[in-house]
């Protein structure tokens, strides 16, 4: 009896673990706007100047290190796509939140209807949604002007005309902005490593947070 009640306990310590790692609480019931924690570093931005949307800002590297989310910020990372970009913009995001404890749930977007994808992750009522994935560029560009009061991060893309809620983060080798849209910089997917990917989700909740919106950073 013995080595089989050992053996539920190790399932139920399993199941435990699972659960721990799914999509957490319950987003239906009232939630604090979420703060920040920690300050932006110097460099961030020029502090007598206020950025205004669609306008660049080049931050000092590692000025948004010391800003984290406050407890129980709720993000959607809404993607599409398998390329390595992709694929290494959602790692750099997972792990993010994993470090962060934030309440990360994932819309992978069908390719045949993607604004469908952008409409349920809105429908979740997050605090933030992450867009990972060039494919989503245009679709968002259609959606987002109409629910202004939603925040959006682009992580290595930008939308052309962002509206005030929607912010992105580039570098060389980025930029993408929609089909039949030049880019500010040589599309290189070699240049979306681990650290620059990890870089963008973290600069950009980092100016979210401090309302820095609709403005593109650029990492350099």
């Amino acid at each position: 009896m013995r080595p089989l009640l050992r053996a539920v306990a190790t399932l139920a310590a399993a199941a435990t673990l699972i659960t721990g790692c799914g999509s957490g609480g319950d987003w239906s019931r009232p939630h604090s706007k979420p703060t920040p924690l920690g300050a932006l570093g110097a460099g961030f931005i020029d502090p007598s100047v206020t950025p205004v949307p669609e306008s660049t800002v080049t931050p000092r590297p590692g000025s948004w290190t010391e800003v984290r989310p406050s407890k129980d910020y709720r993000v959607v990372l809404l993607t599409a796509g398998d390329d390595r970009p992709t694929k290494a913009l959602v790692t750099a995001v997972k792990g993010w939140a994993e470090d962060e404890d934030v309440d990360l749930r994932t819309v992978v977007a069908d390719p045949a209807n993607l604004v469908t994808g952008i409409t349920k992750a809105l429908a979740m009522g997050p605090d933030l949604i992450v867009s990972a994935g060039n494919d989503l560029i245009d679709p968002l560009a259609l959606v987002t002007a109409n629910h202004l009061s939603q925040q959006f991060l682009v992580v290595g893309a930008e939308l052309a005309e962002p509206t005030h809620n929607v912010t992105a983060v580039d570098w060389s080798g980025a930029s993408f902005r929609g089909e039949g849209l030049g880019m500010s910089s040589t599309y290189d997917p070699e240049s979306f490593t681990a650290e620059r990917c990890s870089a963008a989700i973290r600069s950009g909740v980092a100016a979210v947070l401090n309302d820095l919106t609709g403005i593109v950073i650029w990492l350099d």
